[in-house]
């Protein structure tokens, strides 16, 4: 008997786990991204909002109503929408990422937020619920996928909406794995597989794939290389074999892309919220 959709997605993030003797050999941690790129990346959507996870988002806002937003990072999924939003709670692992969104929203005289430090759904009851939830980026990172998705569904009394690069987002990384260190890196899971669980826990989801506008998260070739240095456990005295590595994948050090999002390819996921008091908005299309 083949795996459930659940215990696949599991496996699959299991085997990304990254070989002992490779992250005992260097002092950085391959998992940590510079705070500036999110920084970079909340500052340019806010500025000029677009794509279908803002548009259903908004849309699910009117009238205006309040937000959360889980993984919030600096605020790429949150603050494009605070002309709509009452009020505003963000979630987020790292409490420097939660400072850089509520300096933000401060600074563009943004509703009241509350700043909730922890993972979900460890913190889903502190909280609280709200008429829209986002979640940006955040599910490759989740191995029980199906009580964060249960949790995210509770939390909302009009729309959730998920936004995730098609693949894996590291797996952009993958050739550049087996040149440094000869290992074969998985592929999956990707969005189809998340939307294959949503659909079995009864959800119904809605679903729209596009391409993100490129833009520049980092501030010069020599942030993007110490990234993927970081990212692919290589000591700092090998950067200039990193940078010739990315020369060689056809990487345009002049105008850097965050390599380990895996490319431009999105995919917005909506469906019904179940918090108690749930109404829908006038004109909002459900899945």
């Amino acid at each position: 008997m083949s795996a459930l959709p659940a215990d696949q997605w599991r496996a699959e993030l299991a085997a990304w786990a990254i070989p002992g003797h490779i992250t005992a050999a260097v002092a950085d941690s391959p998992w940590v991204l510079s705070r500036q790129v999110f920084a970079r990346r909340a500052d340019r959507v806010a500025a000029s909002p677009s794509g279908p996870s803002f548009e259903r988002a908004a849309a699910a806002l009117d009238p205006p109503g309040s937000v959360l937003d889980v993984g919030s990072g600096a605020g790429a999924a949150s603050l494009p929408l605070l002309r709509r939003c009452t009020a505003l709670t963000a979630v987020d692992a790292e409490a420097d990422m939660l400072e850089l969104l509520s300096q933000r929203v401060a600074g563009r005289g943004g509703p009241p937020v509350t700043l909730v430090p922890g993972r979900w759904p460890d913190v889903a009851a502190a909280a609280g619920t709200a008429d829209v939830v986002t979640c940006h980026h955040v599910v490759y990172n989740v191995p029980d996928i199906e009580p964060f998705l249960a949790a995210l569904t509770a939390a909302a009394r009009r729309l959730v909406v998920v936004e995730l690069t098609e693949r894996h987002p590291l797996v952009s990384l993958n050739p550049l794995w087996l040149r440094f260190h000869g290992l074969v890196r998985p592929d999956g899971p990707t969005a189809g597989d998340l939307l294959t669980i949503l659909a079995e826990m009864g959800l119904q989801p809605g679903h729209q794939r596009w391409v993100r506008p490129s833009g520049r998260d980092y501030g010069s070739p020599d942030e993007l290389v110490d990234v993927t240095r970081r990212r692919l456990c290589l000591p700092p005295e090998r950067s200039a074999e990193v940078a010739d590595a990315l020369a060689d994948l056809g990487v345009d050090l002049d105008h850097p892309p965050d390599l380990g999002s895996s490319g431009r390819e999105l995919v917005t996921i909506w469906w019904h919220g179940r918090a108690a008091g749930r109404a829908a908005a006038p004109g909002l299309a459900f899945p």
